[in-house]
């Protein structure tokens, strides 16, 4: 009897020590964790947020001849003037700001309370440059075609990307006649083409190749001269050597995906770049819009089955956009057949069989501007 209660004795004791163990190690674990200290320099100050390791109130130029702030952003566009407005990018409206140096910038200031807003801005930022190791290099990425990431800033819920201000808006403002479209004659369209072209085979060379995944007319800005700059890297991904990024999720604009992306592929390929590019080209020459029907026969079909069928029956001179008919009547056929069998190539609904950007800069290069 007594080596029974001696038993019991020691069950509870253990039962007991036990028990405290385990409260002890419930406890230690709830304990908030002090956040890993991130090294600072320049005119950065991190703090550390609830919804990411990315810091806020801090920034960053690439530019020597820029020194960002927040408080500087907030005089620039009047604190966000709605009469600075000069577009709705992804994710965020962009502002035309001029700086107290005198420079005019663009300014994206993402909604915070847009769906992945934060994952908007932490996509940007890898794209150029890893955050913050890889973003001081490719933050200084420089290409006539691209435009230029001058800096960001971040302060509270505010983000905010610095980018070269490109004089003449988006492609697509033109292409829908919020402008004056005769400005686009036949060679000034094949001008901005091989542009966007060469910019794309620019990010597409990299050692660590940059896709887009979201190229069409509100994401191509015309300077001056109307020359092409590739803008609006919010999708964009950095790829290794494998040419693709797993990814969950679709990503792009309708009218300009690839047909492999309704089989349920969603990893971001070069190949879906060429694919969004050729639709760009079809866009651009009959100023049709790739997400809304066109009339072929009495139906109503896309922007690419409409293109295919013409081609097809080669009719390729009823295909161009008639404003550019009525300004030169004198465009050569051979080049206008040749634009589209590029485009063709392009849009093929084969994944390797579309050529890639490089080869493209070649043919577009033998059709005069």
């Amino acid at each position: 009897m007594e080596s029974a209660y001696q038993a019991l004795i020691a069950a509870t004791a253990s039962f007991f020590v036990v028990t405290l163990i385990f409260a002890f190690l419930v406890i230690l674990c709830r304990q908030p964790k002090k956040p890993t200290p991130i090294p600072t320099h320049g005119n950065r100050r991190p703090q550390i947020t609830e919804h990411s390791s990315i810091t806020v109130d801090e920034s960053a130029s690439f530019d020597p001849n820029l020194r960002i702030s927040m408080n500087e952003l907030v005089v620039a566009t009047k604190n966000f003037s709605t009469d600075l407005i000069i577009g709705d990018g992804s994710f965020g409206l962009v502002y035309k700001a001029k700086l107290s140096n005198g420079v005019t910038v663009a300014i994206k200031k993402l909604d915070p309370d847009a769906f992945q807003g934060f994952r908007e801005f932490r996509a940007e930022m890898e794209t150029l440059g890893n955050l913050r190791v890889e973003m001081e290099t490719l933050g200084k990425l420089r290409h006539p075609n691209i435009v230029k990431f001058l800096g960001y800033c971040m302060s509270g819920s505010d983000r905010l990307l610095i980018y070269e201000f490109i004089q003449k808006g988006s492609l697509d403002q033109w292409l829908q006649q919020e402008q004056d479209v005769s400005s686009l004659s036949w060679g000034t369209r094949i001008q901005i083409v091989k542009g966007v072209a060469n910019g794309l085979s620019f990010l597409h060379g990299l050692e660590k190749p940059i896709i887009h995944r979201d190229i069409k007319a509100s994401n191509v800005l015309l300077d001056s001269d109307f020359q092409a700059h590739i803008a609006d890297f919010g999708l964009a991904r950095r790829i290794g050597a494998s040419n693709s990024h797993v990814s969950t999720q679709f990503a792009g604009t309708m009218g300009y995906m690839p047909p492999e992306y309704k089989e349920g592929l969603t990893a971001a390929t070069l190949e879906a770049d060429v694919y969004s590019f050729g639709i760009l080209m079809l866009e651009i020459a009959t100023g049709k819009r790739p997400n809304l029907p066109t009339l072929l026969d009495g139906k109503e079909v896309c922007l690419i089955v409409w293109a295919r069928k013409m081609m097809d029956q080669n009719q390729h001179m009823e295909m161009v956009d008639d404003s550019i008919l009525k300004e030169n009547s004198l465009i050569e056929e051979g080049h206008v057949k040749e634009y589209f069998e590029i485009a063709g190539m392009c849009t093929s609904e084969i994944r390797r069989e579309r050529p890639a950007m490089a080869k493209v800069v070649e043919l577009l290069n033998r059709i005069p501007a």
